[in-house]
This record gives C-alpha cells, sequence and structure tokens, in this order.
C-alpha cells in the first residue's frame, strides 16, 4: 500500500480505536439519549459512524445517488456490539479496497453522485476528516449535555 494511504490508515485505526474507547463507555440505554429533537441520537450517530467506511469507500468508486439509498436501507445497527462490529468490518472492507489500487487508481478522478470531484486518495482523505468531524460531535455531546466525559486521548 501507497505510504501516504497507510499514513491515513494509521489515522483512521486511531479515530477508531478512540470511538471504541467511548463505546465502552456507554450503556446500551445511553445510544437512545438525544440531545438535539430532530437530530441524531447518541445510538444514531454511532450508527453512522460504523457506516462511514463502507459507505464513503462506495462514493469513493463513484456510487450512484440510488445505489446509496439501496446501501443506507440495508444499515441497522441496535447494540453496541452491533456497531462495533459493523465498524471494523467495514473499516477492514475499506483497508482491503484501498489496499488493491495501483498509483494509477489513486490518482484517477472520481465524481460522487452530487457533484464532486476528488482523486481516490483525496476521497481517503476526507473519510479521515468525516470520522474525526463525527467524533468530536459525539464526544461534545457526551461531555456538554450530558456531564459524561470518557477522559481520552483524542490525538496522538
Amino acid at each position: 500500500m501507497n505510504m501516504y494511504c497507510q499514513s491515513a490508515f494509521h489515522q483512521l485505526e486511531i479515530v477508531i480505536a478512540s470511538i471504541s474507547e467511548i463505546v465502552g463507555q456507554l450503556s446500551e440505554k445511553d445510544l437512545d439519549l438525544r440531545p438535539t429533537e430532530g437530530k441524531y441520537s447518541i445510538g444514531e450517530l454511532l450508527e453512522h459512524i460504523a457506516t462511514i467506511p463502507a459507505a464513503d469507500g462506495h462514493i469513493t468508486e463513484g456510487a450512484s445517488k440510488e445505489q446509496m439509498e439501496r446501501y443506507y436501507e440495508t444499515v441497522s445497527m441496535k447494540t453496541k456490539e452491533e456497531i462495533m462490529d459493523r465498524l471494523f468490518e467495514n473499516f477492514s472492507q475499506l483497508k482491503a479496497q484501498f489496499e488493491n489500487y495501483t498509483e494509477e487508481h489513486l490518482y484517477t478522478e472520481t465524481t460522487s453522485w452530487w457533484g464532486v470531484t476528488n482523486t481516490r486518495f483525496e476521497w481517503l482523505i476526507q473519510i479521515v476528516a468525516h470520522m474525526y468531524h463525527h467524533r468530536g460531535q459525539l464526544h461534545a455531546m457526551l461531555v456538554h449535555t450530558y456531564k459524561k466525559d470518557p477522559e481520552i486521548l483524542l490525538f496522538e
């Protein structure tokens, strides 16, 4: 695997490890907490986080809106164990996807269904940013709304 991709995957491993630590401190009942009406509950946010590696991996390959809608219809995680199992599985799938890319594949541009064009490598950077963004949301929801500070290291 390309050295830059290895570094990006290392960052994904860091964010996933910290999410795993946070989830380990939650009860199943905590998944139902919804700090803002009409927005994700803790469990729904975690379900979204767990799908990012797979969903964004499909987007990297230019999946259509219809293909993505079909993918999201298959997503249903209700317990901490289901969420973490799917997150690890989707991360492994994304890593395997990128391990198979040649340099040419990495630097080939693909366009998302909403019209954004990036190289596959840029999509990987977006995936890292997406994961850190939602981990930050999760942390803020727990700390500021529920006074549940996981007291974990968020960056190396």
